[in-house]
C-alpha cells in the first residue's frame, strides 16, 4: 500500500492525550493519523503508573462513559487497586490502581491498530502548515508533509523540553527522550502565546535491594473492583505498596545540599506543581516539618524497578542516593535511575475556545499539557474532548461543550479556557462546585447518553447500560414499598452497627436513609438480587437525595448565565463603568457566555451587572448575536 499523506485530522503525539484524542476522531469516522515520535513508547508513563485518585479517577469514569479508552487500559495493567477517601462522604470517593506501564501503552497500542480508518506512523513534527488563518496541516523533521483540515495538539513535555538533575542542564523530553524545539517557534509565528512549566520525577530503586519487612505493607482493598463500567470486576494479589518517611537526618542531607539544586540556586525560575511539590520545593517552603511520608510502589509485573512516591527531587545523583538511604527499609537501595526536573513550553490556555480549537489557529486543538495541565487522566480527557470536537467540527455539527455541573471533564476545561493558570494544572474535587451531583458512581447516567449520540457506544455497551439501570430504578422504587419489621433480627443487626432500633415498621428507603446503614447492611433484611455497585448506586441516591435536590435548584439558577450569550463584537472598553482590569481581562479572553465570563479572575459581580445591561441594549436593538446559547 503507499504511503497517504491526506487525512481528515492529524494528532500530533502518542501519550495519553494524544492517544484518546485519535481514537475518539477516528471511532466517530475521520480518517486520522496519529504522529508519534517514538511508536515504542505510546502512552508513555514517565512518572508513576497509576490511575485516578481524588478527582483524577472521577475523570476516568467520565470518559469511560462517553466512550474513552483510559478505564479499560487501567483494568487491564492494574497491579494493585484501592478506594481513596472512604472516610470523606460518597461525593468524593473514588478508584486509584498502581499499573504496569508496559500493560498500559500495549493496551493503547492494541487499541490503535484494531481501528480501520486511524493511521499510526512515527514521525516529529516540526511545523504547522496553515493557510489563511485555518490550519492545513503537518510538517516533520524529515521534510514529510502531511496534510488535513483538523490538527490536534498533544505534545506533553517536549516542546523545547530540558531536564535539570543538579545544576547540570540538557535539552530532554521525559525519560531522555528527544524534545521538540522547531514546534515552539512554529506556534509562536502562527500567533500563539505560550510559556513554561516545569514538573519532576522520583528516583526509582531495585525491589531486590528494600527491606520490605521493616515496612508498613498496603495491599489491594479485598473486593473485586474496575473502573470501566463494562469490565468484569476483579481482586489484585501480588503486588503491594509500602509507606516509609523521610527523617530529621534526610532533611539535614537535603539542606546541606541546597546549593546543588535549581530550585534553590534560581537557575530554574518556571513555577512547578503545587500539590505534588519535590522535596527540594517542600524543604523550602517547610523548614520547619521533621517529616513526610514517602511509598515505594511497582511499576510493572515482571520488573525490578520500584516508583518513590512523593519524592520528586531536583538534586544531583549522589545526593538523590545519599538521601534513599536515610530512608527506612531502603538503608541498601540500589538506585536504577534518578530523579529529575523538566520544564517545556505550553500554550496559554486563554487562548482557547471551550471546545479547546484555538482562536489564532482556526482548525487546531490542543490537549494534554500543552494546555498547561498535569496527569494522565487530565492529558485523556483533554484528548478525548479535542479529538471529539475535531470530529464534530468536519462533520458540521454543534461542538461538545460540558457544563461545570454535567462533568468534572466540564470543569477543567472551563477552568483552563476561562480561568487559565499559571502553574501546572491538576483536578481537585474542591474546584468542582457540584461535585455532590458529579460522582463516581453516576458518572454513567450523566454521560453515557452523549457517548452514545456520539457514536462511540455501541449496541452491546448501551443495551448492558440501559438493562442496569432499569434493574436500579425498579429495585429503588419497590423498595419504597417494601416494610421491615421491627422483630429481634431487624434491631440485633440495628443494633451490631451502632443505629437506633425501630419500634415499628419502616420501608427499606427509609432505613436506608440512616447514615449507619448501609446497602450490605440492608441486603441482610431485604432479598435484593442486585449487585453491589448498582446497590451502592441506590444507597448513595438516597443518602443524598435532600441535598442533592437543593444542588440541582443552585444548578438551575446558575445556569442561566451560562445561556446567556456574549456578541463576539461587544468592545469591553466601551462598557460604561467597566473596570480597567476586567476590561483587560475580558478583551484578552473573550469569554462566550455571562457564565464565563463571571469566573474569569479579575471580573467581580458590579462588572458581571455591568456586561449583563450592554448585551441587553443590544438584545433591544435587535443585535444578531445578543441571545441564549441553545
Amino acid at each position: 500500500m503507499n504511503q497517504n499523506y491526506d487525512y481528515e485530522v492529524i494528532v500530533i503525539g502518542g501519550g495519553h492525550s494524544g492517544c484518546e484524542a485519535a481514537l475518539a476522531a477516528s471511532r466517530m469516522g475521520c480518517r486520522t493519523l496519529i504522529l508519534n515520535h517514538n511508536l515504542d513508547n505510546t502512552a508513555l508513563m514517565p512518572c508513576n503508573p497509576a490511575i485516578g485518585g481524588p478527582a483524577k479517577g472521577n475523570l476516568v469514569r467520565e470518559l469511560d462513559a462517553m466512550g474513552g479508552e483510559q478505564a479499560r487500559a487501567a483494568d487491564s495493567s492494574t497491579l494493585h487497586l484501592r478506594w481513596l477517601n472512604t472516610s470523606k462522604g460518597y461525593a468524593v470517593r473514588t478508584l486509584r490502581a498502581q499499573c504496569d506501564l508496559r500493560d498500559y501503552g500495549a493496551h493503547y497500542t492494541r487499541a490503535l491498530s484494531e481501528v480501520p480508518n486511524l493511521y499510526v506512523y512515527q514521525g516529529m513534527a516540526s511545523e504547522l502548515a496553515t493557510d489563511s488563518g485555518r490550519v492545513s496541516g503537518v510538517l516533520t523533521v524529515a521534510g514529510e508533509a502531511f496534510r488535513a483540515a483538523r490538527v490536534v495538539l498533544a505534545s506533553g513535555t517536549y516542546m523545547r523540553g530540558k531536564v535539570h538533575m543538579g545544576l547540570v542542564s540538557f535539552p530532554s523530553g521525559p525519560l531522555g527522550q528527544v524534545p521538540s524545539g522547531a514546534l515552539s517557534d512554529s506556534l509562536v509565528k502562527a500567533g500563539l502565546e505560550l510559556a513554561r512549566f516545569r514538573t519532576d520525577t522520583t528516583p526509582r530503586i531495585c525491589r531486590n535491594s528494600v527491606d520490605w519487612e521493616s515496612l508498613e505493607l498496603q495491599q489491594s482493598d479485598p473486593e473485586p473492583e474496575a473502573f470501566s463500567h463494562w469490565s468484569p470486576k476483579r481482586t489484585y494479589t501480588g503486588h503491594c505498596c509500602a509507606r516509609t518517611r523521610t527523617s530529621v537526618l534526610t532533611h539535614d542531607i537535603l539542606k546541606a545540599a541546597l546549593g546543588r539544586s535549581p530550585l534553590a540556586t534560581r537557575e530554574i525560575g518556571v513555577k512547578g506543581p503545587r500539590y505534588c511539590p519535590s522535596l527540594d520545593d517542600k524543604i523550602l517552603k517547610f523548614p520547619d516539618k521533621e517529616s513526610h511520608p514517602i511509598f515505594l510502589e511497582p511499576v510493572g509485573r515482571n520488573s525490578r524497578e520500584i516508583y518513590m512516591q512523593n519524592f520528586s527531587t531536583y538534586m544531583p545523583p549522589d545526593v538523590q542516593l545519599e538521601i534513599i538511604h536515610t530512608l527506612p527499609g531502603c538503608a541498601h537501595a540500589l538506585m536504577l535511575r534518578p530523579g529529575y526536573g523538566i520544564e517545556y513550553d505550553y500554550v496559554i490556555p486563554t487562548q482557547l475556545e471551550p471546545w479547546l480549537e484555538t482562536r489564532a489557529v482556526r482548525g487546531l486543538y490542543c490537549s494534554g499539557q500543552i494546555c498547561g495541565t498535569s496527569g494522565y487522566e487530565e492529558a485523556a480527557s483533554l484528548g478525548f474532548m479535542a479529538g471529539v470536537n475535531a470530529a464534530l467540527s468536519l462533520q458540521g455539527r454543534e461542538p461538545l461543550v460540558l457544563g461545570r455541573d454535567q462533568a468534572y471533564v466540564g470543569v477543567l476545561i472551563d477552568d483552563l479556557t476561562s480561568r487559565g493558570t499559571d502553574e501546572p494544572y491538576r483536578m481537585l474535587p474542591s474546584r468542582c462546585e457540584h461535585r455532590l451531583v458529579m460522582r463516581h458512581d453516576n458518572a454513567d447516567r450523566r454521560l453515557c447518553g452523549i457517548g452514545r449520540e456520539l457514536g462511540l457506544i455501541d449496541d452491546d455497551r448501551w443495551s448492558a447500560m440501559t438493562a442496569r439501570w432499569s434493574e436500579a430504578d425498579s429495585e429503588k422504587n419497590r423498595l419504597s414499598s417494601v416494610r421491615i419489621q421491627p422483630d429481634d433480627r431487624t434491631n440485633d443487626l440495628l443494633r451490631e452497627i451502632g443505629s437506633a432500633e425501630i419500634e415499628e415498621p419502616v420501608s427499606a428507603l427509609d432505613l436506608l436513609r440512616r447514615p449507619e446503614v448501609s446497602w450490605r447492611t440492608l441486603s441482610k433484611l431485604v432479598d435484593t438480587g442486585l449487585g453491589d455497585e448498582s446497590g451502592a448506586w441506590i444507597e448513595i441516591e438516597v443518602k443524598y437525595e435532600g441535598y442533592v435536590r437543593r444542588e440541582n435548584r443552585h444548578v438551575r439558577r446558575l445556569s442561566s448565565m451560562d445561556k446567556l450569550k456574549i456578541p463576539e463584537d461587544l468592545s469591553y472598553s466601551a462598557v460604561g463603568g467597566l473596570s480597567a482590569e476586567a476590561s483587560d481581562k475580558l478583551t484578552g479572553t473573550m469569554p462566550r457566555t455571562l457564565g464565563q465570563a463571571s469566573r474569569i479572575p479579575g471580573v467581580n459581580n458590579a462588572d458581571i451587572q455591568l456586561i449583563q445591561i450592554a448585551i441587553e441594549r443590544l438584545r433591544r436593538s435587535g443585535h444578531e448575536y445578543a441571545g441564549d446559547v441553545g
